[in-house]
């Protein structure tokens, strides 16, 4: 029987963020992909224009629907855009007995909000504490933990702020901090350190969404958390490395990546 995970996140209609990158990473690892929308935008690799919430009710029916019927191994989320969207899927993933991957999203490539303020905030009360891991980079942790996050130490306090709000593990994402390009995670074996190389590219486009779903591929493929990440991380650095160059932006990584 094939293995399955469920992306709950937003659509980019570009293809190279949300859950179309989410649902390409996990065909990549070999995963069945199960998709809830939570959100539209309107958006290539210049500029976000428009961005549409689903109603919270139909965001809700739309997990249950395939939780019921074709159950994932692994969740993550995406773009929540609301308090009311946060506060739904908490509702609902208080049920789940697969892990739950957290990425907060909250500002795109282009600088455009992604999440509301109050969704924020909902966020860490209803959500972080049911989460088996949170992927935040540094602008994100930043918001999380209330304070500046600009080096690996840094880093290292916020992934401990965001494990005491009930997070299981934290995995705080280099790109965005100085120094190398080494992503901390600490979770109840301790910490754990993944070391990467700079690429100087701009197209960089859908990178947390394909980072965090390659991680979710991997803990439904049965792998632990630790060795999910570091295959998720060697998968993205590939995905950078090798990308299409497509677009007049930021474009995307390369999800056919090997």
């Amino acid at each position: 029987m094939a293995a399955v995970a469920l992306t709950i996140a937003g659509s980019d209609p570009s293809g190279g963020a949300g859950i179309q990158a989410d649902l390409k990473t996990f065909h990549r690892f070999g995963v069945y992909g199960e998709a809830a929308i939570t959100l539209l935008t309107v958006q290539n690799t210049r500029r976000v224009s428009r961005v549409e919430c689903m109603e919270p009710s139909l965001v809700r029916e739309q997990i249950e629907a395939v939780v019921e019927d074709i159950p994932p191994a692994a969740a993550k989320t995406g773009a929540l855009g609301n308090s009311a969207i946060v506060s739904v899927v908490a509702a609902v993933a208080r049920g789940f007995d697969f892990p739950l991957v957290v990425d907060p999203v909250m500002i795109s490539k282009h600088g455009e909000p992604l999440m509301a303020d109050e969704a924020a905030r909902a966020l860490r009360v209803e959500l972080l504490p049911l989460a088996a891991l949170v992927t935040p980079n540094g602008p994100e942790a930043a918001a999380l933990a209330g304070f500046a996050v600009e080096t690996a130490e840094d880093a290292r306090r916020a992934a401990q702020s965001i494990f005491a709000m009930g997070a299981r593990a934290v995995l705080v994402k280099s790109g965005h901090l100085a120094g190398p390009a080494t992503d901390i995670l600490l979770h109840a074996s301790g910490w754990h350190e993944f070391p990467g190389t700079r690429i100087a590219t701009p197209h960089t486009h859908g990178t947390g969404c394909t980072y965090s779903a390659a991680i979710t591929a991997g803990l439904a493929l049965g792998f632990d958390l630790p060795e999910s990440v570091r295959r998720a991380k060697a998968f993205i650095a590939r995905a950078i490395e090798t990308n299409p160059g497509l677009g007049g932006g930021t474009g995307p990584v390369n999800h056919f990546a090997g």
